[in-house]
């Protein structure tokens, strides 16, 4: 007899709140009074774990059952950070990375067993790797607890990889970096992940990207940012200067009376992202430097010039000039 929704949600209840009371080999999951094909459900594996190697791994996929009735198991995803520059990310770049790979044990020949043994049927599940956990008519599947879903025991396991039939290795990947990648975004290698379970198809390699701080620019999307120091002097006199960009140098003629914090803007000088159609900007924020260390020669001639200014009026500094006037009548 169907239950309803109601006797359902407190015999799940009642289920959840007891001890189960047995364990069992599965043979069908049977719930009564809920219809429908439950194999379509997806089991997540253990969250990422460092594995010491620059990788982390992922969680797995249960992907149902392979031959034989043993669980199948999709291999766990990597995450391997790697470190470019800022002119990589920029123009794209072809490299390498070593990363952990599975071998079949020589010695087993990848059984787990040592040789001349060889593995037996897990009493436990009779070799389906699943068990049946139950509580009166409320049931739930799970991998078994002591083959872990292989269905098989191996009652002595070979000295060289320790039952597991395979050995980690090291193998160099081929990776090419697009042109204009950012920080954070990632590079996907299909099934360079680690090896599934019971047949079940390899994880998948995510290649995160990291840009090391630059010693003149700084990125802000698209656009580049650099600080340009000057001398008082050019910036009071005016002149052309030179500044970098990540494709050469360029020119920038400062106009007479440059001020401290003045931006320029160069068109096109930035990077070309991956999703754009045309490149960033470069902005040059210029920056006065005031002189230090100077002789005395170069004091009295300063001592002359800024007298010079003062008989002049206020029109050499007209924002000083109307700072002036603000504070003064915030005192009136």
């Amino acid at each position: 007899m169907a239950l309803t929704h109601a006797e359902l949600l407190n015999a799940i209840d009642l289920a959840l709140a007891g001890d189960w009371a047995e364990c069992e080999p599965i043979e069908a999951l049977v719930a009564a009074g809920c219809g429908g094909d439950d194999s379509s459900s997806e089991e997540f594996g253990s969250p990422a774990n460092s594995d010491g190697d620059g990788t982390d791994s992922v969680g797995a996929y249960e992907l149902g059952r392979g031959a034989g009735g043993q669980q199948v198991y999709r291999g766990s995803d990597l995450s391997y950070a790697m470190e470019i520059t800022l002119e990589e990310a920029a123009h794209g770049k072809d490299t390498q990375i070593r990363i952990p790979s599975w071998d079949i044990c020589d010695t087993c020949r990848g059984t787990g067993a040592k040789p001349g043994t060889s593995a037996k049927t897990c009493g436990t599940c009779n070799g389906s790797g699943t068990v049946h956990l139950r509580q009166g008519f409320f049931s739930i599947q799970q991998t078994c607890p002591h083959c872990h879903g292989s269905g098989k025991i191996i009652p002595e396991p070979c000295v060289t990889c320790s039952g597991a039939g395979k050995i980690k290795k090291q193998k160099t990947l081929e990776v090419k970096i697009p042109a204009g990648i950012n920080e954070g975004m990632r590079i996907r290698s299909a099934g360079n992940g680690e090896p599934g379970t019971n047949g079940g198809p390899a994880g998948d390699l995510y290649i995160e990207i990291r840009i090391k701080q630059h010693d003149i620019f700084e990125r802000d999307g698209d656009d580049l940012h650099c600080t340009v120091p000057v001398t008082m002097t050019l910036a009071s006199l005016g002149g052309g200067i030179e500044v970098p960009t990540l494709s050469g140098r360029a020119e920038i003629e400062l106009p007479e009376g440059t001020q401290h914090g003045k931006t320029f803007r160069l068109r096109g000088k930035g990077v070309k992202g991956i999703r754009s159609s045309y490149p960033g900007d470069l902005y040059c924020h210029i920056t006065v430097e005031t002189p230090v260390r100077m002789t005395e020669h170069q004091r009295k001639l300063m001592r002359d010039l800024d007298e010079s200014f003062r008989k002049s009026g206020d029109r050499h500094s007209p924002n000083a000039k109307s700072w002036t006037d603000r504070v003064k009548d915030l005192f009136k």
